[in-house]
This record gives structure tokens, sequence and C-alpha cells, in this order.
């Protein structure tokens, strides 16, 4: 897998998921577990969807 997401989309996606997270725990909802998508692809570096678009925001110095 090589890399698709830059650094500033990884932190984009943690942020994310921490809000998701919260606002699961806050309406004591599953749907907080959805925040496990954005924090996987943040820490892989990886994202599906852009592989399938062509889309990368890895800077090429990365």
């Amino acid at each position: 897998m090589k890399r698709n997401v830059g650094k500033t989309d990884m932190i984009v996606r943690i942020i994310i998921a921490i809000v998701i997270a919260v606002l699961g725990v806050v309406y004591q909802s599953w749907w907080g577990l959805v925040a496990i998508v954005p924090i996987a692809t943040a820490f892989m570096r990886f994202c599906g969807l852009y592989a399938i678009f062509g889309l990368n925001t890895c800077s090429t110095k990365e």
C-alpha cells in the first residue's frame, strides 16, 4: 500500500475521529465507532477511496 494521506490530511482525520468518538459517547450511540475509520486511515497513511479516485495528499518528500 502506497501512502496517499499527507500530514495535514492525517491531522484533520484525527480531529474528525475525536469529534465523532466524543459525540458517540455523549449521545451514547454506537455510531461513535465510526471514528475507527478516520483513525485507521490516518495512522496507516492510506485511504482506499483516495486510491480508487487517484487522489494523493502526500508531498513528494514524505
